[in-house]
């Protein structure tokens, strides 16, 4: 049985725990998967180096509208795979080649490590730890739902899908969240035949409801949406020539949708090359030997935490167990993960002043096309609110078109749409689909975090002219608050 200060299960977001105040302590870092975890790796920063050329090929064949006659003439689909991962895998291999020899007093586990006893560790190998201090951030994966053909070489998850050798000239996207919609403006954008097949109705559902309609009014443009299906097997297209030729373990595949409970769809079928199977994450919390524990888990498998992020059992804070990132957060996003670490690591070293996340304004984007982002309450949940408290709310809808920037655009389907306090003026939520919408989301989350009402923000300060953000100046005029 080894001892240590601290130990720390993932090497994502928890690897960034071991600062200079550890560098005397004996640190453990454990994890079995890809070092750097999930954004790194299969998450944010490899799909937005995917985007990025997407954007580049799909403004090119949009160029036309507004006088320029350009053309793509070709994708070189393993040249941008090989320019993205020539630069992450290195970074990865670095991370834990330092975790490794970098310091003497940290201990590298590349392995994985379950619980034995609420502050007991084994290792896959065998080795067993002890810590004065544990941090559970394993992170999350992909959801593999169950039917005849998951395992097939042509189906994959966002864990696999950008290591692919070749574009595919068909693809079928299973679900309809944000790695659905990123995904279907890549292949799209590089040429790629896109269908999308959800289990009910609606892309993107959690955004605001006019948004999500707004937006797959626009991928329907270039994408076949079907809502109300399932998957019920994926098998290889039967191509024998001749009799006892095998089938082809590559190639088209032959996939069956039967519809969902509810909704009055036929069973059809499908050849395309390529399924990535895009139905949400799950934390890896079953991976940890939390029976051995006692811990509170929420219904949806991720660990409970209190707001200082300390593990619960039975309610009541652990001793020593603290979580972070995809394995507790409801988010599952990188930047939330980065705070709820940078809580982790003021607590461990100040238990006797022990700090909060702040979780009330998470901002999100999704880096499809149009682009999407979003902070606070959709109107429908400010409406429930505003209700249950006996107050109002206002909304405002401001096109991309009406500003001058948007007319040099000539945009048409570009849209800031606010939600406020009537009484108040204070900012309840911020939806923008269009141009760089994460980039013009951000002055309302500063809004938001410090409390500015929508008529000092929209004329306390000058608002570059002709710049895009007039039209987030525009919409917070629109407000008609008190």
């Amino acid at each position: 049985m080894t001892h240590y200060d601290l130990a720390i299960i993932g090497s994502g977001s928890g690897n960034s725990l071991p600062g200079p105040a550890w560098a005397d302590k004996k640190v453990a870092v454990l994890d079995g998967g890809t070092f750097g975890g999930t954004c790194l790796n299969v998450g944010c920063i490899p799909t937005k180096m995917f985007v990025y050329p997407a954007d580049l090929a799909a403004g090119t064949r949009e160029a036309g509208r507004l006088g320029v006659d350009a053309e793509v003439r070709n994708v070189h689909w393993r040249a941008i795979r090989d320019r993205i991962f020539d630069r992450i895998d290195p970074i990865s291999a670095g991370g834990k080649e330092y975790r490794q020899h970098g310091n003497p007093n940290t201990t590298l586990y590349a392995e994985d490590a379950h619980f034995t006893g609420p502050n007991e560790l084994s290792t896959t190998s065998g080795a067993r730890i002890t810590a004065a201090d544990i941090v559970v951030a394993a992170g999350s994966r992909p959801v593999l739902p169950d039917f005849e053909g998951n395992d097939l070489p042509q189906v994959h998850t966002s864990d696999t899908v950008m290591r692919i050798d070749e574009l595919p000239g068909r693809v079928l996207i299973v679900g309809g969240g944000f790695i659905a919609a990123e995904f279907g403006h890549i292949f799209s954008s590089f040429g790629s035949e896109v269908t999308v097949v959800t289990r009910s109705g609606g892309m993107l559902k959690s955004q605001d409801a006019e948004i999500s309609q707004r937006f797959e009014d626009q991928v329907r443009r270039n994408w076949t949406v079907r809502h109300g299906y399932q998957v019920a097997s994926v098998r290889p297209l039967d191509r024998r020539d001749q009799p006892g030729q095998q089938v082809s373990s590559s190639g088209p595949v032959t996939v069956e949708l039967t519809p969902s409970a509810g909704f009055p769809s036929e069973a059809t079928t499908l050849t395309v090359d390529l399924v990535l199977l895009a139905t949400g994450r799950r934390p890896n919390t079953d991976r940890l030997g939390l029976e051995a524990t006692g811990f509170d888990v929420h219904a949806d498998g991720r660990l409970s935490v209190d707001a200082f992020q300390r593990v619960l059992a039975s309610g009541r804070p652990v001793k020593g167990v603290w979580a972070l990132g995809d394995i507790s957060s409801p988010f599952e996003l990188k930047h939330v993960a980065n705070h709820e670490a940078r809580t982790v690591a003021h607590n461990l070293l100040a238990p006797s002043e022990l700090r909060a996340s702040d979780h009330r304004f998470v901002p999100a984007a999704v880096f499809t096309r149009p682009q999407i982002a979003s902070v606070g309450m959709t109107e429908l949940q400010a409406r429930q609110h505003a209700r249950g408290q006996g107050r109002q709310i206002v909304t405002a809808v401001q096109n991309y078109g009406t500003t001058a920037y948007g007319w040099a655009m000539e945009d048409t389907s570009g849209v800031v749409k606010l939600i406020a306090g009537k009484e108040d003026g204070q900012l309840l939520g911020a939806h923008i689909m269009g141009h760089e919408a994460s980039l013009l989301i951000q002055p309302l989350v500063q809004a938001m975090s410090f409390g500015l009402d929508v008529k000092t923000m929209a004329t306390g300060q000058y608002w570059i002219h002709p710049a895009l953000t007039e039209v987030v100046e525009n919409a917070l005029l629109a407000l008609e608050v008190d």
